[in-house]
């Protein structure tokens, strides 16, 4: 699936010779394209309303929050406990809801005979300890390990839920957004990633994975993320301020709404039902 990325620079518009100030929807890549759909979708219905949807990783979009520069928050992980201090010595309430689920899914070129790694194999990979593909069943060749930059959500939930909280190895490459991963590990033989259900595209070739020591594979996609048989399942969410709610919560339960979890389908994502 072709992800399209659009910024808008201005933040207000001219509507029949009255101004609307735009809402601001920042934050997680992987949210991204989904967000955009939702927008677009709501503002065929909603004439008025005019949304801007940019990315720059989870923590971009909670900090922007926290500085009232953007409406909604788009994350890929939960809120971090010193951002929510953060946001409560600013007497700023806020609430998170969840627009739909993901299934992370690891990536490698579609050249490379290895196509399942349990999560300790994994876990080796991104610390640096395993270095070539062999030790893992593939051919003689060094690996190539790509992951998100810090800021990225996705970055803190494979650190957390695939790498046991072991910090990366000085040896990885961080890219700035998912597409330069799908790229990265499509031209390179020997690369290896992680990247959004939504993100697969032919170039490159999701692994199955185990987490019970190799006993069962699980290959990443719709129906394993929603009976949950595939392991590495996450929440997407938005963040906004109470005193924000009235503003942007046409914009939420829409995307809550039937209409709304239909474009979650539709763009790879994994729906809340």
């Amino acid at each position: 699936m072709k992800k399209r990325i659009s910024i808008i620079a201005t933040t207000i518009c001219i509507v029949g010779g009255t101004t609307i100030f735009a809402q601001k929807i920042k934050g997680s890549d992987t949210v991204l394209p989904l967000s955009q759909k939702e927008a677009e979708s709501f503002m065929k219905t909603n004439k008025s309303a005019n949304i801007i949807v940019t990315g720059g990783g989870s923590g971009v979009g909670i900090a922007a929050l926290m500085d009232g520069t953007t409406d909604i928050a788009m994350s890929s992980r939960k809120m971090k406990l010193d951002e929510k201090m953060k946001m409560q010595d600013a007497g700023r309430p806020f609430k998170e809801v969840i627009i739909a689920n993901d299934a992370l899914s690891v990536i490698v070129n579609p050249n490379n005979k290895v196509s399942q790694l349990t999560r300790e194999q994994l876990e080796g990979i991104y610390i640096g300890k395993i270095k070539n593909w062999k030790e893992v069943g593939g051919d003689d060749m060094v690996i190539v390990v790509y992951s998100r930059e810090s800021s990225s959500g996705t970055y803190e939930f494979f650190k957390e839920h695939v790498m046991n909280k072991k910090n990366y190895g000085s040896t990885v490459l961080n890219m700035p957004a998912t597409g330069a991963i799908v790229q990265s590990v499509s031209q390179t033989k020997g690369a290896i990633g992680y990247i959004g259900l939504a993100y697969m595209e032919k170039p490159v070739k999701a692994l199955k994975v185990s987490y019970d020591s190799g006993k069962t594979y699980i290959e990443p996609s719709m129906a394993n993320a929603k009976n949950q048989s595939y392991p590495i399942v996450r929440s997407l969410y938005y963040y906004y301020t109470v005193a924000d709610e009235k503003t942007v919560k046409p914009f939420v339960d829409f995307v809550l709404s039937a209409e709304g979890q239909k474009i979650v389908v539709a763009e790879g994502y994994v729906p809340l039902k």
